[in-house]
């Protein structure tokens, strides 16, 4: 797999969020760097005010700079050879600079597989499973907006069928009543049939096996 290289325009921090007006560009780069780096690809960044000697030391980027000062950064190297220069690349043009293919080639990455971990975990009330899986889905580079985000998801999906049977009760007890005649079930939970159900699913839980 190949290295990347990123050598940034003169700043006092890379991040995009320092200062009075941060810069929503430099925080996607960040989100998407960090992306690269949990699909196990090798990524440095320089910072020529930072780090000056590692700057100079880019010869490849040198040979541009020269021509065209400060425009041509920030620049992107793979395995020293510079393959963009002047702005920050997309999350899918860094995916094909390290040969990871189009990054919206197949739906279920690593980082969507955590955010689906940890929705399940708020809807199964799994404390250690929501612990584990958001420390996995920090190591990929997802962002907290992005978990809260799929909490609130997961939460309104769980509250949703409770919702439900609460409006079920309130139509059978309060300002419109069913006629005892009306909407019958064919069974209840406490027919021989439903018990013989608990009984397999009791059965079935005392396997061993993993939440997650």
């Amino acid at each position: 797999m190949r290295s990347i290289t990123v050598v940034d325009r003169p700043l006092c921090c890379s991040s995009g969020v320092c200062g009075p007006q941060p810069d929503p560009t430099l925080a996607r780069f960040a989100e998407d760097l960090a992306w690269l780096e949990g699909q196990g690809v090798a990524v440095e960044r320089i910072n020529p005010s930072a780090d000056p000697e590692a700057f100079l030391a880019q010869t490849a980027v040198m040979r541009v700079f020269e021509a065209q000062g400060n425009a041509c950064l920030p620049a992107v190297l793979v395995d020293g050879r510079v393959v963009s220069s002047g702005h920050y690349p997309e999350r899918d043009q860094l995916a094909r600079y390290a040969e990871l293919g189009d990054a919206r080639d197949g739906l279920v990455t690593p980082a969507v597989r955590e955010l689906v971990a940890i929705g399940a975990a708020i809807a199964a009330n799994c404390e250690p499973c929501f612990r584990f899986h958001y420390a996995e889905a920090l190591k990929l580079g997802i962002t907290r907006t992005d978990m809260k985000q799929v909490v609130t998801i997961a939460q309104t999906v769980k509250d949703s069928p409770a919702q439900a049977i609460l409006d079920l009760a309130d139509r059978y007890l309060n300002a419109h009543p069913v006629a005892d005649s009306e909407d019958q079930p064919a069974g209840c939970c406490g027919t021989a049939a439903a018990e013989t159900a608990h009984s397999d699913a009791a059965a079935s839980a005392a396997a061993p096996g993993c939440c997650c």
